[in-house]
């Protein structure tokens, strides 16, 4: 059966059905790459007959999409404007472009967030290559599917279930992606330009690189000890460590029975409250119970909970969670006690549905401020709604407020409402517990008042606390706490980076590699090097393999002894799989040669290897320097891309690019009289002398004095004082001698 449009007529018989798109090549690009900074994905599609038809020749197409994904709107597209990407579909457009703003819009309906695409044909006609940003592999390659069968059920005019598709896509991305706490973290510290790495399936992150990484697990960090977390998780120790600290916390003991429970609440006085030692979520937890009955009942429910049981003295008031991270009160949230009121009609349950559990801010997982509540599942609820003597299916009286739950949800962010006594309280207890990150719950009356004056009391001290309640509170305004655990790690501007030099292009690009590692080691550093020689851990080699890809990058990247990496990229690395950081402080590129061999990738001249290579420079940091070949006209064009100092290394100083360089005021590398001089604007000088002849005629030893200002230029950018230079050229004799290793030509797949 034809799918069609409310109000409008089904198509006439013989409209013409379009052959689906084909996917030809899915290439992850996880790192800096020739479309941008950021992971990607690059289609290779294949629209067959849909080249032929532009989006304005097919019937019903733009009413169809637009219906079907109405925030299309939003999509700004080369027009720079709300709606571009609906007039360039009204006016005419081709499909694979339809399909990167659809596969775009489909991973931010999943919750990914992102609006960078692109849409390029390729030289085959009918072929393109779709781009669009990844924040999650396996997210990203089922929007493109989905995309994909949405775009053509729109073409073809047919069936399909938009709302289901993104349900599946939204649960794909809350199994894949990281949490919302540990997202918040890892959001701030890109803020602060601090690098990142996922280092498992779950919320394990590496900020920053090498030896300068800290390491976070939601809102737990590398500083967060393994026995000031098993400490927070036993309830009674971490109040017998409070009250030896004057911290006040509410009386009471650890019970073995249900008799013993109501022994101690004898003792203590009722009203008690009775809870696990060792639960979470306030799971198990009843409070102000005032009899026999209700405590025996606590009991059980309790320990089905935990492994233990205490019985505690009831404080008045509503719970609170404070967040202390690194001795400071960061936020504060208010608990909203739950309760529904009757209409005369509706059982209880009824009631916690339409009131409680369809408020748009409950939710199951960890995205909602607010849980839901099921009674079946929960026995402290049944247990309260005994003591006020109804059940589960009770039909309460019109206007009668029925108390479902006395704790739980974390509404209301009250930050500034804390008395400062209070804070000092809280970050005492964290201090005397252990930990860097701290929850702190507190019950109060009032949260502005210190809590001697009201009996209030910390009832428990939690490691990796839940973020969302301050990110998202249902009232009051989000507070930063990301950004404060990001602080916490990375104090004064800290951004977790090590010296990165990157080496792009062909001609001796190993050589360099392992030339600039070793200068870096004569500087104390531990450096690590991936090139296609091998991958190094200074002299070790730990693998004898061609290593220059992203997953050798990786590889170091994440080693905490690292202390300064070198990294040989070509050209197909870049094009088949990006770079493996972000950014780096030195980038060097040789020459623009090769195009030849990179054909698979649809390079077929100098210019679009330009713009391959040209990531390299891309990617330098405003505080670094790009090195670049002055003899080569399409690298020395690179220059105007650094966002950083730029040096220019030739074999003769009379180059035209050094020359004007120098009027500039720019610093450049050259040889005269079989000595490397620096120059910085018209000031030059013998830097140091060349270790071999050095006068042009000879291509092998013109090529390894260019290798040699290639290196120094790195050393200059670096501040590697002249003398260690000079030292690591002449010990370096070694590999000076063996052959030199360029990169490989590759042959184009024909």
């Amino acid at each position: 059966m034809t799918h069609t449009l409310p109000g409008q007529p089904a198509q006439r018989r013989g409209f013409m059905k379009y052959k689906d798109i084909e996917f030809l090549r899915l290439t992850p690009l996880r790192g800096p790459n020739i479309w941008t900074y950021r992971p990607i994905i690059e289609a290779w599609v294949d629209i067959g007959e849909l080249e032929d038809a532009p989006s304005n020749k097919i019937p019903g197409l733009y009413e169809r999409l637009s219906a079907w994904l109405p925030s299309l709107i939003e999509h700004r597209c080369s027009e720079g404007e709300r709606g571009g990407f609906l007039q360039r579909l009204k006016e005419g457009t081709w499909a694979a472009h339809i399909l990167e703003h659809v596969t775009l819009e489909l991973q931010n309906l999943a919750g990914q967030r992102t609006g960078f695409g692109k849409a390029r044909q390729t030289s085959k006609r009918g072929i393109y290559k779709v781009v669009v940003r990844s924040r999650q592999e396996q997210v990203t390659r089922a929007c493109l599917a989905t995309a994909r069968d949405l775009v053509m059920a729109a073409i073809n005019d047919t069936p399909f279930d938009v709302p289901g598709a993104i349900v599946k896509l939204r649960e794909t991305a809350d199994s894949l992606c990281l949490g919302p706490s540990t997202t918040s973290i890892v959001d701030a510290a890109t803020e602060r330009g601090i690098p990142f790495i996922r280092l498992n399936d779950g919320n394990l992150v590496q900020l920053g690189y090498g030896a300068r990484q800290r390491r976070i697990w939601t809102a737990e960090t590398d500083s967060t000890s393994a026995i000031a977390e098993s400490i927070s998780r036993d309830k009674d120790l971490t109040k017998t460590l409070l009250a030896s600290c004057g911290v006040p916390i509410p009386e009471g003991r650890i019970v073995t029975g249900p008799e013993d429970a109501w022994d101690a609440a004898e003792d203590i006085g009722l009203p008690v409250a009775v809870k696990p030692t060792d639960a979470n979520h306030a799971r198990g937890v009843s409070l102000e119970l005032t009899s026999r009955e209700q405590v025996e009942a606590a009991y059980h429910v309790a320990l089905a909970e935990g492994s233990e049981v205490m019985v505690e003295r009831y404080i008045p008031g509503v719970e609170h969670r404070l967040l202390v991270v690194g001795n400071r009160l960061v936020a504060a949230t208010r608990g909203e006690i739950a309760s529904v009121v009757g209409d005369g009609k509706s059982t209880i349950v009824e009631l916690i549905e339409s009131q409680i559990n369809s408020d748009p801010r409950c939710g199951e997982d960890e995205s909602f401020p607010i849980e839901p509540v099921y009674v079946e599942r929960e026995p402290a609820v049944q247990l309260e709604l005994q003591r006020q003597g109804f059940t589960p299916d009770s039909i309460p009286p019109a206007g009668k407020k029925v108390l479902i739950i006395r704790y739980g949800n974390m509404a209301d962010d009250v930050t500034d409402e804390v008395h400062p006594e209070v804070a000092e309280a809280v970050t005492l207890a964290a201090r005397v517990v252990g930990l860097d990150i701290a929850g702190i719950d507190i019950v109060a009356e009032d949260i502005s008042r210190p809590l001697a004056e009201q009996r209030g009391a910390i009832v428990e001290v939690n490691a990796g606390p839940g973020l969302l309640m301050h990110l998202k509170p249902a009232r009051g305004k989000p507070r930063p706490v990301g950004q404060a655990i990001v602080d916490n790690l990375f104090p004064a501007g800290d951004k977790g980076r090590l010296p990165i030099v990157g080496i792009a292009g062909t001609r001796g690009t190993s050589h360099i590699a392992r030339l600039v590692s070793w200068l870096l080691q004569l500087t104390g550093r531990h450096v690590g090097l991936a090139c296609g020689d091998g991958l190094f851990l200074d002299k070790r080699q730990v693998e004898k393999k061609d290593s220059a890809h992203w997953a050798a990058g990786q590889r170091l990247l994440i080693n905490r002894t690292v202390e300064a990496a070198v990294f040989e990229n070509g050209a197909a690395m870049i094009l088949g799989e990006g770079i493996a950081y972000d950014r780096c402080q030195v980038g060097i590129v040789t020459d623009a040669e090769g195009f030849e061999t990179l054909g698979e990738f649809d390079i077929h001249n100098a210019e679009q290897l330009y713009h391959v290579l040209r990531t390299q420079v891309d990617i330098v940091l405003p505080e670094g320097a790009a090195v670049l070949n002055a003899a080569d006209p399409l690298v020395a064009r690179m220059a105007d891309l650094c966002d950083g100092d730029v040096i220019f290394y030739g074999l003769t100083p009379d180059l035209p690019v050094i020359q004007a360089h120098r009027a500039r005021g720019g610093q450049a590398l050259f040889i005269r009289e079989h000595r490397i001089m620096l120059a910085t604007g018209a000031v030059e000088g013998p830097f140091l002398e060349l270790p071999v002849p050095a006068s042009g005629k000879d291509e092998t030893d013109a090529e390894h004095a260019a290798c040699l200002l290639a290196a120094v230029g790195a050393a200059v950018a670096l501040d590697i004082p002249v003398d260690k230079i000079r030292v690591g050229i002449e010990t370096f004799e070694q590999e000076r001698k063996r052959p030199l290793r360029s990169r490989p030509r590759r042959v184009a797949n024909q």
